[in-house]
């Protein structure tokens, strides 16, 4: 029994961890950016991301780093840039 909670407890830390810049780079994802302040928003470069803070930086942290662009706020979030419905359609067409 000691494995096999072993390998479910593995199972559930793997799925309740963020996502690392290193996963959104293999999806070829960037990430979306979003300025609580203003509302101004942008898709940051993963790679160029990962330049700057390492492949294993948690992505909803990277909005601590970031400041607007627009308004100078340092109130933005982040999260994985998903593709829209759209875009999955496009690419598998």
């Amino acid at each position: 029994m000691g494995r096999f909670k072993d390998r479910a407890l593995q199972r559930d830390e793997q799925r309740n961890r963020p996502a690392t810049l290193a996963d959104l780079a293999r999806a070829g994802i960037g990430v979306f950016c979003w300025c609580n302040r203003c509302g101004h928003n942008a898709e940051a470069a993963t790679a160029m991301l990962i330049s700057q803070l390492g492949p294993d930086f948690p992505v909803p942290e990277v909005g601590t780093r970031m400041r607007c662009s627009s308004c100078a706020s340092k109130d933005v979030a982040t999260r994985p840039a998903w593709p829209t419905r759209d875009q999955v359609v496009a690419r598998h067409s």
